[in-house]
């Protein structure tokens, strides 16, 4: 059997439009995911399909609900574009088997792209992904056109439907936090979408803790102004101008399907994920008085195994994929989980990424513990040490995988890494940690002819950074 164009990653199938991002495509996963139901002999739960503001995107839902309809399976479709965690949320909260949501949620505009959910609203993993992938393979082998009927026929006979869960979702978060301390607090907000779905949730949410808010970029814009929807450095900095201009107390930023976020602090600076991990993790344990481990992909700062080493608790570390993070928080009941790319969750709700509900515990963070974004960052630079972390693509033909493969993973083989390494690790790429507590990570990406390159070394030597990336790309040619 030949293997399927459409392939599964850890974040979903992800494609150009025009190019395998196509009708016929998005249908045969939809014929798919429906042939996969049916085996397990789920077909009498419906399947929730929500959709992002990208181009495309509302037709790819419609198109994913008349195939899957069309197999006797009720659909039920989210009426607006909506947060990519509200769709899990409602597979979650409903105990359905199975949901969808079509976006490419950071990725440039060109791009779309489906991510598919399992019962508890989890990410599917690798085994579904996996069955998927082979009935794609037979589909595309065989003759693919079977009967698609109508959206209309379809909602006639009760096998769609169209439905807004935003109130249930919003709820659940505003159950979780503290919302008259927030009140309390007047706290004066500026929100960047980045053009994504997260203005109708914050904005809500934020009226309703009386919080004064300022949206920036909320228009629809598939194109999203030409920029990435992703909450880095690069895109915040309009955000940063106002923030400062204008004394916000917070600037919040959320990527195109809003499961990412970036923070600028009441000093215009901006606060990556990897520091909000750390800034929500000293609040459960230092404010809050909590005892809980915290779990961390191998790319994510070790600066949260410092936290929970001074409060007595431990740090698991898993590879990189946001379901591998939910089933750890599961296995050892920890409250907070996350990944330095920018996305976290806490126990309790969705077992998946929630820039929404991240953005709310951060305002409680802020209105609980009395003190500003900046001045808890800098308490945390104080008592656990300061880190920096730098990201590099490196690039290699195609056809010098097989062979960087087996030298990397393989035969272990590194360069001088100008100081001896004290640990090594191959649970997910190759990772070695140095003995003044810097590490650095190598992963091939999923999609790409790319090596992935990470290293985090303390702020002091932020050279040395620069220095392991070079290293890297020099030994191996790149």
């Amino acid at each position: 059997m030949s293997q399927s164009p459409i392939q599964f990653g850890t974040g979903g199938w992800r494609a150009v439009i025009g190019d395998e991002f196509t009708k016929a495509n998005i249908i045969l996963v939809g014929k798919a995911v429906a042939l996969r139901i049916l085996r397990e002999g789920a077909e009498k739960l419906p399947v929730v399909i929500g959709y992002d503001r990208r181009f495309l995107s509302k037709e790819a839902m419609i198109w994913l609900g008349e195939t899957i309809a069309s197999n006797g399976i009720r659909v039920k479709l989210v009426q607006s574009s909506c947060p990519t965690p509200m769709v899990m949320h409602t597979v979650m909260k409903n105990d359905y088997a199975y949901g969808l949501m079509v976006t490419a949620s950071h990725n440039p505009s060109l791009y779309n792209g489906i991510k598919l959910f399992t019962r508890g609203g989890r990410d599917a993993n690798e085994i579904v992904t996996g069955e998927v992938e082979e009935i794609l393979a037979e589909l595309t082998e065989q003759d693919p056109t079977s009967p698609v009927r109508s959206l209309e026929e379809l909602t006639e006979v009760g096998l769609i439907e169209f439905f807004n869960p935003i109130n249930e979702y919003l709820d659940d978060i505003l159950a979780k936090v503290d919302v008259q301390a927030i009140r309390n607090a007047h706290l004066k907000i500026a929100v960047d979408p980045l053009f994504g779905v997260s203005v109708r949730a914050l904005n809500t949410i934020f009226a309703t803790t009386r919080c004064e808010v300022e949206m920036l970029h909320a228009e629809h814009d598939t194109l999203f102004a030409g920029k990435t929807p992703a909450p880095d450095a690069s895109t915040v900095r309009s955000l940063q101008t106002r923030v400062t201009d204008y004394a916000f107390d917070l600037g919040i930023a959320t990527d195109g399907d809003a499961d990412r976020i970036g923070l600028v602090d009441d000093l215009g600076r901006y606060v990556d994920a990897n520091e909000i991990l750390c800034i929500l993790y000293y609040y459960f344990l230092e404010f809050k008085k909590m005892k809980t481990p915290v779990v961390k992909n191998l790319a994510t700062t070790c600066v949260l195994e410092r936290i929970a080493a001074h409060y007595g608790q431990d740090c698991y570390e898993v590879p990189v994929g946001f379901k591998y993070v939910s089933a750890k928080m599961a296995e050892t009941g920890a409250f907070l989980g996350g990944e330095g790319s920018g996305g976290l969750t806490v126990a309790g709700h969705i077992n998946g990424k929630d820039a929404i509900y991240a953005a709310t515990l951060l305002v409680e963070t802020i209105a609980k513990t009395g003190k500003k974004l900046s001045e808890l960052a800098d308490e945390g630079h104080s008592k656990f040490g300061s880190f920096l972390m730098k990201e590099d693509n490196l690039s290699f033909r195609a056809d010098r995988k097989e062979e960087l493969i087996r030298r990397i993973y393989r035969e272990h083989e590194l360069p001088d890494l100008g100081q001896p390494v004290a640990r090594a690790s191959y649970l997910d790429g190759c990772k070695v940690w140095l003995e003044d507590g810097s590490w650095l990570l190598i992963r091939f990406s999923g999609t790409e002819p790319l090596l992935r390159i990470f290293a985090e070394v303390p702020a002091e030597n932020a050279a040395l950074a620069a220095d392991l990336c070079h290293r890297i790309r020099a030994h191996f040619q790149l």
